[in-house]
C-alpha cells in the first residue's frame, strides 16, 4: 500500500510539472505541429514533455507494482526437519 501512495504522489507532483510546461512559454517550444486556435498550439517540445511524462509514469508504475513475496519459513531453502 506504501508503494501505491507513494507512485500516486510522485505521480501528481510529475504530471503537474508537465502540464506547467505544456501550458506555459519556453525558449525551445518549437514550431507548432498542430494549430488549436489562435494562438494555441501542440509545439514540438510538447511531444518531448508528454513522451518523458509516459515514461516516466510507466516506471511508477512499474516501481509500484514490482514487490518481493515474503518468504514463508515452510518456503525457506535449507535441511527438512
Amino acid at each position: 500500500m506504501f508503494r501505491w501512495v507513494c507512485a500516486a504522489v510522485a505521480g501528481a507532483v510529475l504530471s503537474g510539472f508537465a502540464f506547467l510546461l505544456v501550458t506555459g512559454r519556453y525558449a525551445n517550444d518549437g514550431p507548432v505541429l498542430l494549430r488549436l486556435w489562435a494562438g494555441h498550439g501542440v509545439h514540438l517540445g510538447d511531444l518531448f514533455v508528454a513522451t518523458g511524462w509516459a515514461v516516466a509514469m510507466a516506471m511508477l508504475w512499474a516501481l509500484a507494482w514490482s514487490h518481493r513475496r515474503p518468504v514463508s519459513r515452510g518456503d525457506r531453502p535449507g535441511p527438512s526437519r
